[in-house]
């Protein structure tokens, strides 16, 4: 198997080791992955900074779904349920995307509870008219 920088721009890794077209109608939880995917390795101690999802501001729009690159945003019952901590690598792209205010993904050390930084979330900002 080749390393990640051993393969061409735009190559294609297909996670799983057969029948990937019904492993695909599978929930995400559900899936047989190949053991060289990086869907059955954590990548959790690359992170630094890991995004804390806030129920209270979610709008279930999924932008943060779409735009996770290791699929690490947690979504039941059409409703947006957390992060995937084991496959989150802490990027941010969740964050960058939420269109909420304030946003329902936000930052914080990789240390702190999830208690701790609701209890941090910023206030939502109200707009005044004319300005």
């Amino acid at each position: 198997m080749k390393g990640w920088n051993e393969f061409e721009i735009g190559t294609l890794l297909f996670p799983f080791s057969d029948e990937g077209s019904q492993n695909v109608e599978k929930h995400s939880d559900k899936r047989e992955y190949r053991q060289d995917s990086s869907y059955t390795a954590s990548v959790a101690h690359w992170r630094v900074e890991k995004p804390v999802y806030n129920n209270d501001h979610c709008i279930n729009c999924f932008n943060c779904w779409l735009y996770c690159p290791d699929s690490a945003i947690l979504a039941r019952d059409d409703k947006l349920k957390g992060v995937d901590y084991v496959h989150c690598k802490g990027c941010g792209v969740c964050v960058d995307v939420c269109p909420t205010n304030p946003k329902s993904l936000l930052m914080f050390t990789d240390h702190i509870q999830e208690q701790d930084a609701l209890a941090q979330w910023p206030a939502k900002e109200t707009k005044k008219k004319g300005a």
